[in-house]
C-alpha cells in the first residue's frame, strides 16, 4: 500500500518545494504623521508641538484648534474637552491645556529603485529582448 501512494508523495513534496519559491508579498506599511491643518506639511511631532510651533512650509501656528485631536466642529464650542468658552478662532495659536496633536496614520509609500533617469535608456530597455 505505501508503494501506492509513493508518487503521491513525491508530487506532494515537489509542490511543497515549488511553494517556497514564490515571491513574497508586498505587505502594506503603515506610519502615523502630524500633518499642517493649512498645507498638509509633515511636521515632527514625536516630542510634542510647543505653543510657539510654527510649520517649517508656511510658517503658520500649530498650536491651534484645526491642529487639535479633540477639535469637532459638531461639538459644543467646536471641541470634544470641558473647555469653559468658546475659541473664536480655529487656525490662531491659543493656550489650551487639553491640545494633543492630530495624528493621522497614512500608507507608507516608497518610490521605486529600479526607476531609470534617463528618458533614452527607458525607451531602449522597452524594446530590449
Amino acid at each position: 500500500m505505501n508503494e501506492k501512494y509513493r508518487h503521491l508523495e513525491d508530487e506532494w513534496r515537489q509542490a511543497a518545494r515549488r511553494s517556497r519559491d514564490f515571491p513574497k508579498p508586498n505587505l502594506l506599511t503603515v506610519r502615523e504623521v502630524f500633518r499642517c491643518a493649512l498645507c498638509g506639511a509633515i511636521v515632527p511631532a514625536e516630542i510634542g508641538i510647543p505653543v510657539d510651533g510654527e510649520c517649517p512650509r508656511c510658517h503658520a501656528d500649530l498650536h491651534t484648534c484645526k491642529n487639535c485631536l479633540h477639535f469637532d466642529p459638531r461639538s459644543r464650542f467646536e471641541c470634544t474637552e470641558p473647555i469653559p468658552a468658546r475659541i473664536p478662532r480655529k487656525d490662531v495659536r491659543n493656550e489650551c491645556e487639553f491640545f494633543e496633536p492630530r495624528k493621522v496614520v497614512e500608507r507608507e509609500t516608497t518610490t521605486s529603485p529600479t526607476q531609470i533617469q534617463d528618458p533614452r535608456a527607458a525607451f531602449d530597455r522597452l524594446f530590449k529582448k
